[in-house]
């Protein structure tokens, strides 16, 4: 029997949840969407005067926002609240009386200075479930310090990995600390979720860009620890596997991924070179890591002997793994990207975002609606109304 169709985000696995955000720019904001694209009700709570900043984090794209507010806030409600004020304060407590999960990203110390830190909200509210994102973490020295993407990527040595041996340390062109951040304040607070099923009381939840930042390191990291080796920079490849990278073909780099020593054997073949599947040199992967420099100095003048697509097809005619390097033009284009249909439409907008990378009984769930105006639910609140700022 087929499933019913998904027709909106409130037919989600999470509806019936209600959140709390206080997100501002990407890690928490990012954490809401999230739940609200799984059928969760967001309520975004924002300044009163001008609300999240992300609202102005780039050109304007629709409704004076900019398209990174859109992207991560589609589907909430905004309630533009005053909580330095005490009818503000007085409202928020009504709402997270009614709320599952609060998560925020505040800037350190703010929290406590009002009142509604983690610890205080659960003892006033002690079923709910407390999500705090903070930038360094919640304990040791730094724990007051804010911090943004770049500044963690820089200060937990991530970037140091990143790039080509030559090149000087690179932030990773995605934010994946406080996209990454995100995450595992949903599967923590889901978690606890569970928890409280049994338990019938919430708790606090602590997560932070830096343990995030870490944790993408860890290999790197472990290997230090255990090894006594500093990372080396790989550009596109690996310091486990070789061959493991990307390699130039007369129009263009190609992506080959050996990882086992019988898909050496099927690449060695392809090349014209089947006697380095027994040479001592080149047989086992370990052998390929000692003589890495050797076997890619070979290697990288014959590819460049073809272009990529006659290299293409014969690796993967045999199942040697590769792929082009894409531009982000070129990978939209692609049929495979195009049939996995993952950007979904806004609702009434004409336009479409990216959804969850996840599939439910077969179906991807639609967004549960556009970004909000600031302020625009106050009414179904029962808040004072305001107007969004004109910049």
């Amino acid at each position: 029997m087929n499933p019913e169709p998904l027709t909106s985000s409130q037919n989600g696995p999470l509806r019936g949840l209600r959140v709390i955000e206080l997100g501002q720019i990407l890690a928490g904001p990012f954490a809401g969407a999230i739940f609200a694209d799984l059928g969760a009700e967001v309520l975004k709570i924002e300044r009163v005067d001008g609300g999240d900043d992300g609202r102005r984090m780039g050109p304007v794209f629709r409704g004076g926002d900019a398209l990174n507010f859109h992207l991560f806030n589609r589907g909430k409600k905004s309630l533009a609240l005053d909580l330095k004020s005490k009818d503000g304060l007085e409202a928020f407590e009504r709402l997270v009386d009614s709320a599952d999960i609060l998560i925020h990203n505040l800037r350190p110390g703010v929290t406590q200075d009002m009142g509604i830190d983690g610890p205080s909200l659960c003892q006033r509210h002690p079923r709910l479930i407390y999500g705090e994102i903070s930038a360094f973490g919640h304990t040791g020295p730094m724990q007051l310090r804010p911090g943004y993407e770049p500044l963690l990527q820089a200060y937990s040595g991530l970037s140091s990995t990143n790039g080509g041996p030559d090149d000087p340390p690179m932030r990773l062109g995605a934010s994946v600390v406080d996209q990454g951040t995100g995450m595992w304040v949903v599967i923590g607070t889901l978690a606890m979720l569970q928890q409280r099923h049994i338990t019938g009381r919430g708790g606090v939840l602590h997560s932070s860009l830096l343990e995030t930042a870490l944790t993408w390191n860890a290999q790197k990291s472990e290997s230090y620890i255990h090894e006594g080796l500093p990372p080396m920079r790989h550009a596109s490849g690996h310091s486990g596997f070789v061959p493991y990278e990307a390699f130039d073909t007369l129009d263009g780099p190609l992506l080959i991924c050996c990882g086992n020593d019988r898909l050496f054997a099927k690449l060695a073949a392809v090349v014209g070179q089947a006697q380095w599947a027994n040479d001592d040199r080149f047989a086992t992967n370990r052998a390929r890591i000692t003589h890495k420099d050797a076997l890619l100095l070979e290697l990288r003048a014959i590819m460049l002997t073809q272009s990529r697509a006659h290299w293409q097809d014969h690796f993967l005619a045999i199942g040697v793994p590769c792929s082009p390097v894409h531009t982000v033009p070129e990978a939209l284009a692609q049929e495979q990207v195009k049939a996995l249909g993952l950007r979904v439409p806004v609702p009434g907008q004409g336009y479409a975002l990216h959804g969850l990378p996840l599939l439910f009984d077969g179906q991807r769930l639609p967004l549960g609606g556009p970004v909000p105006d600031l302020g625009q639910h106050n009414a179904e609140f029962h808040l004072p109304p305001t107007k969004p700022p004109h910049d």
